[in-house]
């Protein structure tokens, strides 16, 4: 689903040059759960920001779905991630002045979709959270948990391979963020790919396995983990 491959981001201005990723590979099988750990400013938004084709890679190989996106024009990488991608960010992201269901809307309007069948992808996604009841109310008329499983039925109406999670239960409390947690495990069992960036062990504890990045290098933790405790 989602492979890297010597993957490196150079941000440069007149005086300074960045290294956020240095020579980053990985691999996300299709219908896996992977956690992204590592420390602030470890590379793991930028890592984030080129899986889910916001922003391009300076070198190496990235392939999306078999797709590889180094080199397209902003309108097929634009296609391709509306197409392949769904996003959880950690404030929600919803539009104030808009509905739940408009805030669902939005997206599968970019697709051309017809009318008939975004309401039946918003009704189900957003039947899928538990907010079947709430689609007409507005983001500031719901709790936080019910915000972000909001912004959860968003990115499944577009009925995504790969959902890209940013830190989504960072703004919750404990309780509500058990509630995103066991909704995210069940859309990974119906066979949707999660990779999940978090600053939380215990989130990324629940997740089949466990990236982490530092100084822009990924290591396989849950790899790791095995090995020592095979050779103990």
């Amino acid at each position: 689903m989602l492979e890297m491959r010597d993957v490196s981001k150079i941000y440069r201005t007149d005086q300074v040059e960045t290294h956020a990723l240095r020579s980053l590979s990985l691999h996300v099988r299709e219908g896996e759960f992977v956690a992204v750990t590592g420390p602030s400013g470890s590379g793991k938004t930028t890592f984030l920001n080129i899986a889910g084709l916001l922003e391009s890679h300076t070198g190496g190989e990235y392939r999306l779905d078999g797709h590889d996106v180094r080199g397209l024009s902003d309108k097929p990488m634009s296609r391709l991630r509306n197409e392949k991608v769904g996003f959880i960010f950690q404030s929600f992201n919803l539009i104030a002045d808009l509905t739940i269901y408009q805030n669902c809307d939005v997206p599968l309007r970019y697709r051309r979709l017809d009318g008939a069948e975004r309401k039946r992808r918003i009704e189900s996604a957003l039947e899928v959270v538990g907010l079947g009841s709430r689609m007409r109310h507005y983001p500031s008329q719901l709790s936080g948990g019910q915000q972000q499983r909001a912004a959860i039925a968003r990115a499944l109406a577009s009925a995504p391979k790969l959902l890209l999670a940013d830190e989504p239960t960072g703004n919750l409390d404990t309780q509500m963020a058990q509630g995103v947690i066991e909704l995210l495990e069940g859309i990974n069992r119906q066979g949707t790919t999660i990779v999940l960036v978090t600053h939380d062990p215990a989130l990324a504890a629940r997740a089949q396995r466990n990236l982490h990045i530092v100084d822009g290098v990924a290591v396989d933790r849950t790899a790791a983990d095995e090995r020592a405790a095979a050779t103990s």
